[in-house]
């Protein structure tokens, strides 16, 4: 046995600033990403996990709370008296879960188990009873379904203020740090559910995320989808079905809408690794997250509920093994046990992981129908497409380069169900595949058949279909037609597909789904496809607002009903959606004898959501001229006028501010102006009243102040805004709570930046990050920040920011308060960002590339590099957005923020040092004639934009001894303006090495022009090999030719890449397709003069019928014939187009680089062949003839402008 020594640090830290926080007689810390090793020395790394031995002594009154179990606490006998708590850890975590809370706690142990106590400090006991009330059930639920013990001894939930945390919650090993903000008491009803899910979802973080911990950065996405799905079975079992099943519809529209880019690709290194933990703050980790749940449960659709809580239960099992336990869980593991004991197929996994996991981008379907009453069958169109376009996402998983892959679309593994209603019952069908053809046309049989109907004569005055004027149409029968058996159609009714679905169905059909389904997916999807119709009928009105009454239907989509009634209303349809809310409100809140709101009764939770949510529906309504109508004005002026909530035993803060906030969304005009004065009397009484007695959280005042900067803003040329700037401010004073404080200095924002533009706001913002001192706060304010830098858009030019405010803004990054705070820092990083017209994300190409697998592609997309907002900002250019976009190096210190150097290797042969680079797709192939130091085939790509001419370059490998090298140019781009970026580094994408032999291919510098510009864009490619060398000679025509044109069409422009290029010493003389075109120009002249000729023959044969009759008929002839012929040549083209997608083989050739080669270029000719001068020297013992090589680059254009 090998020799243990124990090394002992003695350590103190003479001023805390991050990691541990000091604040009056409570001291705690945060989780913060690589902020562990600032308050206790350790390996902060999430890779090195061990046990700890915890020790805390602390005054005599206060309660040390740490990780693992609590062993024993001493009472010292010095003065002042002085407790030591004593805890231990004996499963191995990461310094990351380390984590400790001191102060005058009230500790609340759980009555139904003896592992769980609840902390907060004295005055918050009360709502800690009442809020972990349910707690043990969400604990017991847990370990019920995994079948096994929490896997620490204890586990403990400190309260604190809210303005002492980060966030929210900080989770650490048996141990949860939350804020007090989220505790309620027994009249609070809004904070009950949000409350729940979020400590249901800390509870589950202990199982995965910190019991068992991503084995590699590429698998956070699956701990933390095992999460949400731990999170999501109590929802489903304690807030019910309908809860579980409409957020999950919500989140995973949220993910189709967002997810479009490589920042959601959750197992990659582009998205995980080099993100440095940033991929999980603010709404890309939110988007991230939902997206990992939803392929949970994808999977566990497909194998079955009780196979994946078998996977669950045998990784727990594993972890707690006692021979050789293993904690970390990969994704490579999960498919394996998916395929295990899940039972599904290895191709379908083989599918599915790399699709959905590694790639990005959810499918789009575009679906409609008709009935074919013939064959009683449905015939069903689908249109499959894409949410992002993943040709540049393909080489991250190292897919074959010349598979379909590259087309774009490539399809999801398993097939969509298809649910039929009908008169007879429903039935599923399983048919259309996620794979294939992006058109698909399925026929669907039906089992309902339509009874034979004898022929009625309508009667007189009536309609052909048999309805009359003056009477409703008929409900009995539901059908969309009288010669269809159908009642309506849903596509993925299970929500088994991460998809969005667009379903082209009748009216009637969506009425029958809202008004029959029972889901609330398929009423929250009838109510969306009803509320977007371009005209409204008196059904829909109709349909919607029976729903908004029903009293058995689910609160949330009931809700949704009434927005929708909103937005239908109209001057069209006589604001009949503003009469139905109206209409319904009063019936259930108002005393019909007086006409005047009853006293507030709460009783009935579902119906209180629903009609707290109508002053908003009421407030958005809008008239002809977009102002409120003046019967909403007055509605929610009465509502306000007239709240009574003596007799209810439920507080009505969140009421008020529903009311309050509502009045915020109204536009004023004419005819309702002279409600405004009674409106802000009513806001003016309710903030004194919130001063006197503080509601809960500050909802009301928050509300007050952001109703009257939305007033202020939308009425500033009536108001002066200094006076509400003054009114808002002694909000802002250090005594307040820290949401309204933070309330407060966000409306000055938007004011000053409605009043002087962004550069004033981002002064300001800095003078209030610097004033805050809370963390939290701080994190808000910069969000916000951020907002306002997006609203305001590509319109953001160096005139609007100045320099000085750049410089505030990079000495605040670079600053103590950025590094105490990493969301902080993170948003201040997107600020820039957007700022300089990016991505407000990390998300980009990483240093490290891929290994080098024969044929490795690396996607087109552009390179930002930041550091240019420092010089200047510039507007961002009109180009289109590439698949992938690249903020930043993934070399940029994350807590430094340098600007990346260039890669300087011995082995890159670049010209273009200072130049900014846009990877190009590349692949360098060996001919079969080709040397032996010629057998490497992968090289280095690299375009940078705004470079120089690559006839000016010189060659400073020359004496690097004997080499090749073949350069090839690119042809002209067209585009509305040039784009030139200097001083950027290049970087080395991809090389490989042998023995004998060194190979590089890069690309020197790309420029896009507009067309007649002879500034083109050029592209040099060159091929080094370690046994050839270039010199520089005189001219020889037996020199290898460099592909020279100035024409490319529409095609070629989408897809151009390098085909297949042989250096050979055979060249054919230049003037030939001159000789040609002469040629073709005497025989045009020989036709036209046989024309004449004929044309004079039958000149006399005109007006004969029978010879207008041959001439019609040869013309009728001639037509067919051209039709057949372009009929022929398209599908050639597509069938040829399709060929060279998959092999990459579309010719790029390089137009001319001088004044005299764009003269001798006519534009109407076809492509000419200009040899240039490139000279090969190879040595004595090498073949005579110049060495092949196989280029082929893939590139998108960056403009079509």
């Amino acid at each position: 046995m090998q020799n243990v020594k124990s090394v002992r640090v003695n350590y103190w830290v003479e001023k805390m600033e991050t990691g541990i926080h000091f604040e009056d007689n409570v001291v705690h810390t945060d989780n913060q990403i690589r902020r562990a090793r600032c308050w206790f020395p350790c390996i902060d790394d999430n890779n090195q996990r061990c046990c700890f031995d915890l020790e805390f002594t602390v005054a005599h009154n206060l309660v040390a709370v740490s990780n693992g179990s609590l062993l024993y606490q001493v009472l010292s006998k010095y003065e002042p008296p002085c407790k030591t708590y004593v805890y231990r850890l004996d499963v191995p975590v990461t310094a990351q879960w380390i984590s400790l809370a001191v102060g005058p706690f009230e500790i609340l142990p759980d009555q139904h188990n003896g592992l769980i106590s609840h902390m907060c400090l004295p005055p918050n006991l009360p709502k800690l009873r009442h809020t972990v009330e349910f707690f043990h059930n969400a604990f017991s639920e847990y370990e019920q379904y995994l079948d096994a013990k929490f896997p620490f001894g204890s586990y403990n939930q400190v309260f604190l203020s809210p303005e002492m945390a980060i966030s929210s919650s900080t989770v650490g090993a048996s141990l949860c740090i939350l804020t007090s903000q989220v505790l309620f008491d027994e009249k609070v009803i809004d904070q009950t559910i949000d409350t729940c899910i979020k400590l249901a979802f800390a509870l589950s973080r202990q199982w995965f995320g910190v019991y068992i911990t991503p084995e590699a950065p590429n698998d956070e996405w699956l701990l933390d989808g095992l999460a949400g799905f731990l999170t999501d079975l109590f929802i489903k079992k304690f807030l019910g079905n309908n809860e579980a099943r409409y957020r999950r519809y919500k989140a995973n529209c949220a993910v189709c809408k967002a997810d479009d880019s490589g920042a959601t690709a959750l197992s990659s290194s582009f998205a995980c690794k080099d993100l440095y933990g940033t991929h999980s703050i603010g709404l890309l980790g939110k988007i991230r997250s939902w997206k990992s749940v939803a392929i949970l449960q994808m999977l566990e659709k497909q194998m079955g509920p009780d196979f994946f809580k078998k996977i669950l239960q045998a990784i727990i099992c594993r972890a707690q093994s006692t021979t050789c336990p293993v904690r970390s869980l990969s994704t490579k593991e999960f498919r394996h046990f998916a395929n295990k004991i899940g039972n599904l197929e290895r191709p379908f996994l083989k599918e599915f992981f790399p699709r959905w996991v590694g790639l990005y981008g959810c499918p789009v379907l575009w679906m409609g129908f008709s009935y074919n009453k013939r064959k009683n069958i449905i015939e069903l169109a689908v249109l499959r497409e894409c949410t992002a376009t993943i040709d540049s996402s393909v080489s991250v998983l190292n897919a074959n380069p010349d598979s379909e892959n590259r087309d774009g679309d490539i399809g999801w593994p398993g097939v969509m169900t298809v649910r039929v209603y009908e008169l007879d019952g429903m039935s599923d069908h399983p048919d259309l595949p996620m794979a294939g053809d992006a058109w698909q046309l399925l026929e669907i049989a039906c089992h309902s058949k339509l009874a034979a109907r004898r022929y009625q004569k309508p009667k007189k005055g009536s309609k052909p279909d048999g309805s009359d004027d003056n009477g409703d149409l008929p409900t009995v029968d539901m059908r969309s037609s009288v010669d269809s058996p159908l009642l309506w159609i849903r596509a993925d009714p299970e929500m088994e597909y991460l998809a969005e679905i667009h379903f082209n169905q009748p009216v009637q059909m969506w009425i029958n789904q809202l008004e029959k389904d029972e889901d609330v997916v398929a009423q929250a999807q009838a109510i969306t496809a009803l509320e977007s119709l371009p005209e409204l009928s008196f059904s829909v009105l109709k349909a919607l607002n029976n729903f908004l009454t029903d009293s058995k239907a689910f609160w949330r989509v009931r809700i949704e009903a009434a927005l929708a009634l909103a937005s239908t209303s109209s001057e069209e349809t006589d604001m009949a959606g503003l009469q139905h809310l109206v209409k319904f409100y009063k019936s259930r809140r108002f005393d019909t004898d007086i006409g005047l709101p009853k006293p507030n009764d709460f009783s009935d939770f579902p119906e209180y959501f629903v009609l707290e949510a109508i002053p908003h529906a009421v407030a958005t309504i809008r008239a002809a001229d977009r102002k409120s109508p003046r019967e909403a004005v007055e509605f929610i002026l009465q509502l306000l006028k007239y709240n009574d909530n003596n007799e209810n035993p439920y507080s009505d803060v969140f009421w008020l501010a529903a009311l309050v906030q509502s009045v915020g969304e109204l536009e004023f005009g004419q005819q309702s102006i002279y409600f405004l004065s009674s409106l802000l009397k009513r806001i003016d009484r309710l903030l004194q009243f919130d001063r006197l007695m503080p509601s809960y959280n500050g909802i009301l005042t928050i509300s007050c102040i952001r109703t009257l900067t939305q007033i202020a803003l939308k009425l500033s040329g009536f108001i002066h805004l200094d006076h509400v700037f003054e009114l808002i401010k002694p909000f802002r004073d250090s005594k307040t709570i820290w949401q309204v404080r933070i309330e407060a200095s966000r409306a000055l924002l938007d004011l000053e930046h409605h009043c002087n533009g962004i550069n004033a706001a981002l002064l300001l913002f800095i003078k209030y990050i610097e004033e805050e001192p809370s963390l939290r706060g701080q994190v808000k304010l910069g969000v916000h920040a951020m907002r306002l830098c997006q609203i305001q858009g590509g319109s953001v030019s160096s005139e609007d920011i100045k320099a000085t405010t750049l410089v505030a803004l990079l000495h605040l990054l670079e600053s103590r308060i950025a590094f105490n705070n990493v969301f902080l820092r993170h948003y201040l990083f997107c600020i820039l960002q957007v700022l300089a017209g990016r991505s407000p994300t990390l998300y980009g190409v990483p240093k490290e590339k891929l290994p080098c697998m024969g044929n490795v592609e690396i996607c087109n997309e552009q390179k930002n590099n930041f550091g240019a907002p420092v010089n200047e900002i510039r507007p961002p250019q009109p180009q289109p957005q590439p698949p992938m976009e690249n903020p930043s190096h993934s070399n940029h210190s994350h807590d430094n923020l340098a600007i990346p150097e260039a890669s300087k290797e011995v082995d890159t042969v670049s010209n273009s040092h200072d130049r900014k680079t846009a990877v190009v797709k590349i692949r360098v192939k060996q001919s079969a004639t080709s040397s032996k130091a010629e057998e490497a085939d992968n090289g280095t790509a690299e375009r940078s934009e705004g470079g120089e001419r690559s006839e000016g370059r010189r060659n400073h490998d020359a004496d690097r001894g004997a080499t090749s090298s073949v350069s090839v140019d690119a042809p002209q781009r067209n585009s509305a303006e040039a784009v030139s970026i200097s001083n950027q580094n290049i970087e080395e994408v991809n090389s490989f090495h042998d023995h004998g032999s060194r190979i590089t291919a890069s690309i020197g510098s790309a420029k896009i022009a507009s067309e007649g510009d002879n500034f083109g864009k050029e592209l040099q490619c060159t091929a080094d090999s370690g046994n050839a060398s270039v010199h520089h000679q005189p001219d020889d025509p037996s020199s290898p030719s460099i592909i020279q044109d100035n024409y490319i069409d529409a095609e070629a422009k989408k897809y151009a890449s390098l085909q297949t290029l042989s250096i050979s010493r055979d060249d054919g003389p230049p003037f030939q397709e001159k000789e040609k075109e002469k040629k073709k120009k005497s025989k045009k002249k020989k036709k036209d003069k046989e024309k004449k000729r004929k044309g004079e023959e039958h000149k006399g044969e005109r007006n004969d019928p029978e010879y207008l009759e041959k001439k019609r008929l040869k013309k009728e002839k001639k037509y067919k014939e051209k039709e057949m012929a372009r009929i022929l040549g398209e599908v050639k083209a597509a069938s040829g187009e399709l060929k060279s997608k998959k092999e990459e083989t579309t010719s790029l050739t390089q137009m001319g680089g001088n004044k005299q080669e764009a003269d001798n270029m006519n534009s109407s000719e076809p492509p000419k062949v200009v040899t240039s001068k490139l000279e090969t020297r190879t040595e004595p013992t090498q073949p005579t003839s110049a060495p092949k090589f196989r280029i082929k680059i893939k590139s998108k254009p960056l403009s079509k402008s």
